[in-house]
């Protein structure tokens, strides 16, 4: 790790001047970004603007061609990844998958997904899972580290609608359970408005940064995603007096199960995210 102050009295991690240069272009280039303890920062972006890359330079995963990263010392990260290749004819039950880089007792193993809500599949092969199923248990096997830093890309893909709220309300939750910092990649407009404290824009450099309402305003914004996506914090931006459950089905305050229906969405509850 970088050298850096003890974690708590400054940012998890910060970059400044960071730049990847490939192919004769830079995929990214003259980012400044920090993500500090209890705080989640979510990354947005067209396809292509090195939204990836950007997670991957911060993590050490590549080496960046121009600026610096610094972590906080002895920072530990949980990082799950856009993808991650599953050989389907392999036996490969969910304990395994959680175990098979970073060594856990079953004990911690099922503390995990309990956390994330899926503790009964421990023993279930992985070529059985939902896409939400899927994700949870990528996201215990980040916890595992017990980290000071998540690094989520993309942590709702392969997820239907109603399960993508219920995902950002469990983040949410172990960001303030557990006192992190996140960081996260998605390409949603909507959900992940309510689920953030603050929003970078990505495509290639900061385009604009800010909380949520102030991002959704910003010209650049306006243009790189359309003038619909003025609207997406204003349509998402409600107090919550409900919770979601693993399946994302809404739990009322009297804990009857209703269905959140956003008919802006353009697909019903089950529809699956492309």
């Amino acid at each position: 790790m970088a050298d850096g102050v003890a974690i708590g009295a400054a940012p998890l991690v910060e970059t400044t001047g960071l730049g990847v240069r490939r192919g004769g272009h830079w995929l990214i280039h003259d980012i400044d970004l920090t993500v500090a303890r209890g705080e989640i920062v979510t990354v947005i972006g067209p396809n292509g603007g090195g939204k990836t890359t950007l997670v991957k330079a911060l993590l050490g995963i590549i080496t960046p061609d121009a600026g610096r990263v610094h972590h906080a010392s002895g920072l530990r990260a949980g990082y799950v990844p856009q993808r991650i290749e599953i050989n389907r004819v392999l036996p490969l039950n969910v304990e395994r998958l959680m175990t098979v880089t970073f060594k856990a007792p079953r004990a911690d193993v099922e503390a995990a997904l309990a956390e994330t809500g899926v503790a009964e599949l421990i023993d279930q092969p992985v070529q059985t899972l939902s896409g939400g199923e899927f994700q949870r248990v990528m996201l215990a096997r980040a916890l595992l580290r017990r980290p000071d830093l998540l690094v989520l890309d993309e942590p709702v893909q392969g997820v239907d609608y109603a399960g993508e709220a219920a995902l950002y309300d469990l983040i949410s939750d172990i960001r303030s359970r557990r006192d992190v910092g996140v960081l996260m990649v998605s390409h949603d407009l909507h959900v992940v408005m309510r689920a953030t404290d603050r929003v970078i824009c990505l495509n290639a450099h900061v385009c604009c940064t800010g909380a949520p309402q102030t991002v959704t305003r910003d010209a650049e914004y306006q243009r790189l995603f359309g003038p619909k996506a003025a609207t997406a914090y204003a349509v998402y931006e409600h107090h919550h007096d409900h919770h979601h459950d693993v399946h994302g089905n809404v739990v009322g305050a009297d804990g009857g199960h209703h269905h959140h229906h956003h008919p802006q969405d353009g697909a019903g509850a089950g529809e699956p995210r492309r």
